[in-house]
């Protein structure tokens, strides 16, 4: 061939020129790139789910940052830094005044909810049940067997305190400036969905900080009246008590058996008045929760009926461990937001395809 002859590109034999397989060869892509994310997803659960509660942490500061904002004219850098501070300064002043008190009672606990359970064994024997209180002791220590074995998956007690410092320090930096994290996200969308991404995210970060500030004011208010009307009643460890109902609080249903489960003990090894006294502490507690909190705030927000809420708890929890456990709940609400946003933005795309025909 000679040098001023032009070399023409011909196909090869492993050019694909079938429109049927090149459509296969994209499904098949399609369907590998969803395993790959699946795997991934398995691989890096425990550090999407630091990251996931790190959002949850950006969004609870980023709505004090916001409720101070309507009555401090100052830049969002210091009403973020307010709300670090008071938060940082109730928790040192709780544990100054109850930490060496909460720690005898906390031991004592034990000892009590260990007899009480013997006694509710020998009581179920006397009525026949062939449960014994050796086989209810063995269960109670298999559960709290199992329970460590779940708390294993966030790691030693170091490696749970770094896990919490990182989702500290994270949520920090997305809470000081999130349109800065919001527009990167959406710069890795086509232009055509930055608009119904930024819907989205505004619709997730609104029901997200009504969500927690509803599960805040839940926790204090289960917190505090537990602790005032169990203190009132003379129930014993009222204190320690009070503080695992407003810790639990944050975990919808779980928390409130629980809870309940140890406020029943406990009152009940005062004795038969005491324990009833107890038990109506604990009922009139959740009622004002469930009955006047919830619907006032945490409702307007998302309404997620109570048997999807378990499921993802125990779907999560068993996938994620403990972390997952308390994500369920944020987790659900965010997937509910997409998907109506979704549906809505499907619905005003059918009904403008609707309309032009009538229009031409």
């Amino acid at each position: 061939m000679s040098e001023t002859q032009q070399h023409v590109e011909e196909p090869g034999p492993s050019e694909v020129r079938s429109p049927l397989i090149q459509q296969e060869l994209k499904r098949a892509g399609v369907w590998l790139a969803l395993a790959v994310a699946i795997a991934l997803v398995v691989v890096l659960a425990q550090p999407l789910m630091l990251i996931i509660g790190a959002l949850v942490l950006a969004t609870m500061m980023d709505g004090g940052t916001r409720l101070l904002g309507r009555v401090l004219p100052i830049s969002r850098g210091w009403r973020l830094t307010i709300v670090l501070l008071s938060a940082v300064a109730f928790l040192a002043w709780t544990f100054y005044l109850t930490g060496s008190s909460l720690a005898a009672q906390a031991q004592a606990m034990r000892t009590i909810v260990e007899a009480q359970v013997m006694r509710v064994g020998g009581w179920a024997q006397q009525l026949g049940i062939s449960a014994t209180p050796d086989d209810l002791k063995d269960l109670a220590q298999q559960a709290m067997h199992s329970m460590g074995r779940v708390t294993a998956a966030v790691g030693t007690a170091v490696g749970a305190i770094t896990s919490a410092v990182m989702m500290l320090v994270l949520g920090i930096f997305i809470a000081t400036e999130p349109q800065l994290y919001e527009r990167g996200v959406a710069w890795m969308l086509p232009m055509e969905k930055r608009s119904h991404f930024y819907q989205v995210a505004q619709k997730m970060g609104w029901t997200l900080r009504r969500l927690m500030f509803g599960r805040i004011i839940g926790m204090s208010v289960e917190g505090v009246g537990t602790w005032l009307l169990l203190w009132v009643g003379g129930v014993p460890m009222a204190g320690l008590l009070g503080i695992l109902t407003g810790l639990l609080a944050f975990l919808p249903n779980i928390g409130a058996i629980v809870s309940g489960v140890l406020i029943v003990l406990v009152g009940f090894s005062g004795g038969t008045d005491t324990g009833l006294y107890a038990v109506g502490v604990y009922l009139a507690v959740q009622i004002i929760d469930g009955y006047l909190i919830v619907p006032m705030v945490a409702k307007r927000a998302v309404d997620l009926a109570p048997a999807l809420v378990l499921a993802a708890q125990i779907l999560f929890g068993a996938l994620f461990g403990i972390i997952g456990l308390f994500l369920a709940d944020p987790i659900v609400a965010m997937i509910k937001v997409y998907l109506e946003e979704r549906s809505k933005a499907l619905k005003a795309r059918n009904d403008a395809r609707l309309m032009r025909p009538a229009d031409s």
